[in-house]
């Protein structure tokens, strides 16, 4: 290489430098922004998670210590006073507050609370689905057959957390209508489902006999 095509490499090197010095001197401020954004979030997650955290300890203590009362009333009292800053928190609260309401008699004040639960689009399906559940099971003759059939059968189709339990409920009706034949059916089916846990099973197959039928296992037969 010349002398001359060092010089100009050398020239042109520092133009770059120069230029990016410039570029650094303009632009900086963006990636400094940047790295501040980045670590900022991350704390603010960190910080975020830890609220959470203790909001989560804070309400699990308060709902620990309204349930240590004894007596329903001054337990449903107590619960009823448990504040919760999540949707989720809220319903855990009202759901252990109905089941105390339900203890000292006030079934239609417990099952307003559930059915709060049960419309509130703000939670998960599960949430609704079990409030809807224990609404109906607390109401019990309270409420028509009709009625209880109809919603029931809604918390029992394809695909619903709850639907094997509102099957059993549903083959109860069955027999409170006089109606053996459809409730063993009813029951045969559950037991015949996979996802039936084994003391549901064991519950159903105890109903069969009752009602002078057979229980019977398609899973038994397979194996």
């Amino acid at each position: 290489m010349s002398h001359s095509d060092s010089f100009i490499d050398e020239v042109t090197e520092e133009v770059r430098r120069d230029r990016l010095f410039r570029l650094f001197r303009r632009y900086g401020w963006i990636a400094v922004l940047l790295v501040l954004l980045v670590v900022g979030g991350a704390a603010f997650n960190e910080i975020r998670k830890a609220q959470m955290r203790t909001q989560a300890e804070d309400l699990g203590d308060a709902l620990l210590a309204a349930l240590e009362n004894d007596a329903a009333t001054a337990r449903a009292e107590a619960l009823a006073g448990v504040g919760a800053e999540t949707p989720g928190g809220q319903a855990v609260a009202a759901f252990l507050t109905a089941a105390a309401l339900a203890d000292t008699d006030e079934t239609a004040t417990a099952v307003e609370r559930l059915n709060t639960i049960s419309t509130d689009g703000a939670l998960p399906e599960i949430y609704r689905q079990i409030a809807a559940f224990k609404a109906l099971t607390l109401q019990g003759d309270a409420l028509p057959a009709s009625e209880r059939r109809l919603q029931f059968e809604a918390l029992a189709r394809p695909g619903a957390p709850l639907r094997l339990l509102a099957q059993e409920q549903l083959a109860l009706i069955d027999i409170g209508e006089n109606h053996p034949e459809g409730a063993i059916d009813r029951l045969q089916a559950i037991l015949d489902d996979a996802e039936a846990p084994a003391g549901l099973q064991q519950r159903v197959a105890q109903v069969i006999v009752a009602l002078g039928g057979t229980p019977t296992s398609a899973r038994e037969g397979q194996g």
